[in-house]
């Protein structure tokens, strides 16, 4: 081999090394979907803390309307996201976010059809505490570590 073959070769060994060098700092698909989940699953909890401070006396239906289309939309993340989770994570998620959505509906529905004035705030109250009780034990128990 000439010195100018070695150096070629050697040049492309350095070039090979240094993008597989580059390409391991990048984050992997899983680990991407993992920060999404992460991310989305603690815009919930601090969603569910926002409508649980609420109160008749500062509660908005704007206020309301924003908490609930932020937590669907989280949810949303979650779901895009659990295609790329690793085989039992991908499970957890799946199930999780499936009870939750569920109950949400659920609940949501049965707060708008049984409100009324006279019991507006008890009706809130108990709907917010039985979804924060829904992802307590749904969404938290996912590791984010």
């Amino acid at each position: 081999m000439t010195s100018t073959a070695l150096g070629k070769s050697l040049a492309i060994v350095a070039l090979l090394l240094a993008s597989s060098v580059l390409a391991a700092c990048g984050e992997s698909a899983q680990e991407k979907a993992k920060a999404e989940v992460c991310s989305a699953r603690a815009d919930i909890s601090k969603q569910l803390n926002t409508l649980t401070g609420l109160t008749v006396s500062t509660v908005s239906p704007s206020q309301v309307k924003t908490g609930v289309e932020s937590i669907a939309n989280d949810l949303t993340k979650i779901k895009h996201a659990q295609g790329n989770l690793a085989p039992a994570r991908k499970e957890q998620v799946q199930a999780a976010s499936h009870t939750f959505e569920t109950q949400l509906s659920s609940i949501l529905t049965g707060l708008t059809s049984n409100l009324s004035l006279s019991n507006a705030e008890t009706q809130f109250k108990s709907a917010v505490t039985q979804l924060a009780t829904s992802y307590k034990q749904t969404l938290a128990p996912i590791s984010c570590s």
